[in-house]
């Protein structure tokens, strides 16, 4: 079987999710995709078990924080298909007040732990995930710290005082 192109890619993902798919780039031949929430499984799914594309390979499931956006958070899934050594990155934008989406543990059993610790650093709530809960921060913590929410250094510190350094 040969390579699958973006544009193929595309194609299939265009003909089965007629408008729930945007294309956000192609950097470094990478395929960068947007849908929402409503449509992440069935993508999720439908990218698994097509028989053409067999992106069976969950690389990477994690989040980043925009707070000047007004959707301020990104969940972003990151997949291959080891069969066409394809890979697609696929991105789903989530308000700050409502950080909920579907749990992608469905599709793969692996997505449990990456669905964990995108949830104990940018808050992300998967919707029925067997047991989200922190994973790598203690479980008392009440702030996300990948959420770019607190200054990025004490302004207490006596250190970095000018005098200090002649100035």
């Amino acid at each position: 079987m040969g390579k699958i192109t973006n544009e193929e890619l595309l194609k299939s993902l265009n003909s089965k999710f007629e408008g729930a798919i945007t294309v956000v780039g192609e950097p470094f031949g990478l395929l960068t995709l947007e849908t929402g929430r409503e449509h992440i499984i069935a993508v999720l799914s439908f990218l698994k078990t097509d028989p053409a594309l067999q992106f069976i390979y969950l690389t990477d499931i994690t989040a980043i924080h925009y707070p000047e956006q007004e959707k301020q958070i990104g969940v972003i899934y990151h997949l291959h298909s080891l069969v066409n050594n394809v890979r697609v990155r696929i991105k789903v934008f989530l308000a700050d007040n409502d950080v909920h989406i579907p749990t992608a543990s469905t599709v793969w059993d692996g997505a449990n732990w990456m669905e964990r610790e995108t949830y104990d650093f940018f808050g992300v709530i998967f919707d029925g995930h067997p047991d989200l809960r922190r994973i790598l921060n203690v479980d008392d913590m009440t702030a996300f710290p990948m959420r770019k929410e607190f200054p990025l250094e004490d302004p207490n510190r006596v250190d970095k005082k000018d005098y200090f350094f002649g100035r």
